[in-house]
């Protein structure tokens, strides 16, 4: 047998192993890069109970939540929902249609947002919050006090025109 012949086999196999390692190599960025894909929060979301729309928006490196809907905005005597149980006395009069209920959240990495401040104008009580992005149309909103442990998830779901 001639050296050549050992020569060609040589680099055929030099060539399948190139070919493996970049075939590799895409794969692993395509698996990558496909499942560590960050979905878009901003936008007009249905809070748990559908009974109010919120929409979230950027205010410079943090997101923020402004209530643009709600399903009952009158009161029983037929005048525009206010804040009552707002422990600043200037504020019980403000207008909940409008409210901005949420704010300072920064983005954490893998789809969450934390940091932020949540308000209650049911209660009117201030909690700290989370946001994890679930999937593209859901996410989980955490409420708590002192420690996320001791708090309450509400799953939202976005508004599709």
């Amino acid at each position: 047998m001639s050296w050549d012949f050992f020569y060609i086999f040589e680099v055929q196999i030099k060539l399948n192993m190139k070919k493996t390692l970049l075939l590799s190599i895409l794969s692993f960025l395509f698996v990558t890069l496909t499942y560590s894909q960050t979905y878009n929060i901003e936008g007009d979301w249905y809070s748990e109970n559908k009974d109010a729309i919120i929409k979230i928006y950027k205010v410079g490196n943090t997101l923020s939540g402004k209530i643009t809907w709600i399903k009952n905005p009158n009161d029983k005597n037929g005048n525009p929902k206010t804040d009552p149980e707002n422990p600043n006395e200037k504020l019980k009069s403000r207008k909940r249609l409008g409210m901005i209920m949420m704010y300072d959240f920064t983005y954490d990495g893998d789809n969450e947002w934390d940091d932020g401040e949540i308000y209650d104008p049911e209660s009117g009580n201030t909690y700290s919050g989370i946001i994890t992005m679930t999937s593209k149309n859901k996410l989980d909103l955490r409420g708590y006090v002192g420690i996320s442990w001791f708090g309450r998830t509400s799953q939202w779901t976005r508004k599709i025109n």
